[in-house]
């Protein structure tokens, strides 16, 4: 045979598993999965039991600080709107920014928030208790929705990841303190699809299935010896990582399947084509999709910069929510769209927009949600008046829709108590 490894003098279980990382997935792909191993303890039973309003969702996070003022959070006539202009849509009487024209289309379908707070002024910690519910402190790193998804309800498909993000130089929070197993996949360019997914060239299927059976022995015999969590984790991830390899699903991954006319309507942004993916994810059984669109952070220039960022978002957007309608899909997929803090509503000296935890907005559309529907109220997008909801409120709302069980208590490794959304509650008011 003419297998390296083979020939190799007794390698190390651990260069054998990298090896075989690099072979299957790829070390970028295995990173992330193999963070925080520990396990969380479950404490009795939940007493709450939602029927859910959506079986997914696809939820796009504009990361930096989406301007409220001039997406979705606008007031017409105020001073404080700057340069931009509204335009009508197909929900009654509500008006959105003049560069959404698109998605203005499928607002019939969606419900805005236009009463988002939050204590986090910062990126990363904004970033992060809008993705947790919890403020970013000591050693903990809590768990993001799709990992308790998939901790209370499984997959959706066996063979593929249970949640995904597709985002450029993501700082997500991920699995937290939970298993391996519930980290999600990371893809960074959606067009690339899932990277190191395929056999070596140079190397058989006998010789790929050879160093399996030798890769189950070492770790029956490793696992023997080390009964850990850490160690079981290790082994299942690798497991998945050969399962997605090897299952017919992985065509999910691969943009090169869809034509060109669709590419073009989603536009060439890695926006547009992380909402194609999603599509495609969703529609093979991953029941939490994640995209990324950062470069909201416009401290300077804004109204120079705004137009091809709200350009992408609109197509990328609208793509995506005429693609799920007319595919019957929007009823059980619950679309958010979010961000860590809003902008300030005066223009600054350098003729942008600072951060403004104050207000800010967040959007909903399918999924169970009302349509047409506006929540809450600002006094010229400065202060909340009405209806005040915060990143914990919104993620026990997504949690509610799913049928997760709010209440349940889970311990993390160092015995703390975690439910999903702390101290949030669901906003029953968004919901039909």
């Amino acid at each position: 045979m003419n297998s390296h490894l083979r020939s190799a003098d007794e390698p190390t279980r651990r260069d054998f598993v990298l090896g075989m990382a690099k072979t299957c997935l790829g070390v970028s792909v295995m990173a992330p999965l193999m963070r925080g191993t520990a396990s969380a303890i479950f404490d009795g039973s939940s007493k709450l039991k939602q029927v859910p309003t959506a079986r997914n969702v696809i939820y796009l996070y504009m990361s930096g600080g989406m301007t409220h003022l001039d997406t979705f959070g606008c007031v017409p006539g105020a001073e404080t709107m700057g340069e931009t202009e509204v335009i009508k849509t197909t929900g009654d009487g509500i008006q959105i920014g003049s560069g959404l024209p698109t998605v203005a289309k499928y607002m019939r379908h969606g419900t805005i928030i236009n009463s988002m707070t939050s204590t986090q002024g910062a990126h990363e910690q904004g970033n992060y208790f809008q993705h947790t519910s919890y403020t970013l402190r000591g050693g903990t790193r809590h768990p993001t929705m799709g990992a308790w998804l998939q901790k209370f309800q499984g997959k959706g498909n066996p063979d593929l990841p249970g949640s995904v993000v597709i985002s450029e130089g993501s700082k997500h929070p991920g699995g937290g303190f939970f298993e391996a197993a519930f980290q999600p996949l990371v893809i960074n360019d959606p067009t690339s699809g899932l990277q190191n997914s395929h056999r070596l060239a140079n190397l058989s299927e006998a010789d790929f299935d050879y160093r399996l059976g030798l890769s189950a022995k070492l770790n029956a015999g490793f696992q023997q010896a080390y009964n850990q969590s850490a160690v079981r984790a290790y082994s299942d991830v690798y497991r998945d990582a050969v399962q997605v390899m090897k299952s017919a699903d992985l065509a999910a991954f691969d943009l090169n399947q869809e034509p060109e006319d669709q590419h073009a309507l989603y536009g060439d942004s890695k926006f547009g084509q992380g909402c194609l993916l999603a599509r495609r994810l969703i529609e093979h059984g991953v029941r939490y999709v994640e995209v990324g669109n950062g470069g909201w952070d416009m401290h300077q220039e804004i109204y120079s910069r705004l137009p091809e960022k709200i350009a992408d978002l609109d197509k990328g957007l609208g793509a995506l929510l005429g693609d799920l309608e007319s595919r019957g899909m929007l009823s059980e997929t619950l679309v958010v769209l979010t961000t860590e803090f809003g902008r300030t509503p005066k223009i600054n000296q350098n003729a942008g927009r600072d951060h403004y935890p104050k207000a800010f907005s967040s959007v909903m559309w399918g999924g169970g949600v009302k349509g047409g529907y506006v929540h809450g109220k600002t006094d010229k997008g400065i202060e909340v008046t009405d209806a005040k909801m915060t990143p914990p409120d919104l993620n026990a709302s997504i949690g509610y829709a799913l049928g997760l069980p709010l209440d349940q208590v889970l311990f993390s490794p160092s015995k703390r108590p975690f439910t999903i959304a702390d101290k949030g509650q669901p906003v029953l008011d968004l919901f039909a």
